[in-house]
């Protein structure tokens, strides 16, 4: 199966000293209880209410100091982690979208850590993160039409080959790599921070792996641990 491993700029260290991901490549196969998927969101939300991570605030905190180092607003646009739990502070429970995307939210929601999930089919070249020049398009939906946007200088984005993929680090996906249940090349990047312990992160690859495995008997998958140290 084919592994992705993404690319970090080494610039970064200055903006998010002690940044680190898993990268999971994952090669898909049939959805045999999409239920499944449901019940994990949930279970997710629950657990969240009920007896919190220790170190969840800290963490989110960690990445609201980031988004500042980097010019952005994480009042306004929070990373993805924080936006998620918020709605489910508010709602107490998330809507479902989709089985693979409800599994990897309720892995974020859980352990306070932003997860993106992508279609790797619709990659040019291998992801990367890095700070945006701001000529780099960006595929969105505007009042429910396709739409073309671009990143501010200096902003920290993932992106591939022909544009970003994601904006503010995590806070939005785009439109073109976005993921789904009909994708067969699945890549998922979870982002930890210090504030979040290694064994947490490793514990969070683990879980969204074994969930995955349920929902899609027989599927493949590779891991990968990437730090700046090894950018």
């Amino acid at each position: 199966m084919l592994a992705v491993t993404p690319s970090i700029d080494s610039t970064l260290a200055r903006i998010a000293p002690g940044f680190r991901a898993l990268s999971i490549s994952v090669e898909a196969a049939t959805i045999a209880t999409p239920a499944l998927a449901t019940q994990a969101l949930q279970d997710a939300c629950d657990a969240m209410l009920r007896q919190d991570v220790p170190w969840a605030q800290d963490h989110l905190d960690a990445w609201s100091e980031v988004f500042k180092a980097f010019g952005a607003k994480p009042k306004r646009t929070p990373c993805s982690a924080e936006a998620l739990r918020k709605r489910v502070l508010k709602d107490g429970t998330l809507g479902s979208i989709d089985p693979v995307v409800d599994i990897y939210n309720a892995i974020s929601i859980r352990y306070a850590i932003p997860v993106g999930g992508e279609n790797y089919a619709a990659y040019v070249g291998s992801p990367r993160l890095t700070l945006a020049e701001g000529s780099e398009p960006f595929d969105t939906m505007k009042d429910g039409m396709p739409a073309h946007e671009f990143p501010d200088a200096g902003e920290v984005i993932w992106r591939d080959d022909i544009g970003v993929t994601c904006r503010r680090w995590n806070w939005r996906q785009g439109v073109r790599t976005r993921l789904d249940s009909e994708a067969q090349q699945m890549w998922f990047i979870l982002e930890s921070l210090p504030a979040m312990p290694l064994s947490a992160l490793e514990e969070a690859g683990d879980r969204l792996i074994e969930l995955l495995e349920q929902l899609m008997p027989g599927m493949k998958s590779q891991r990968q641990l990437i730090s700046l140290a090894q950018a």
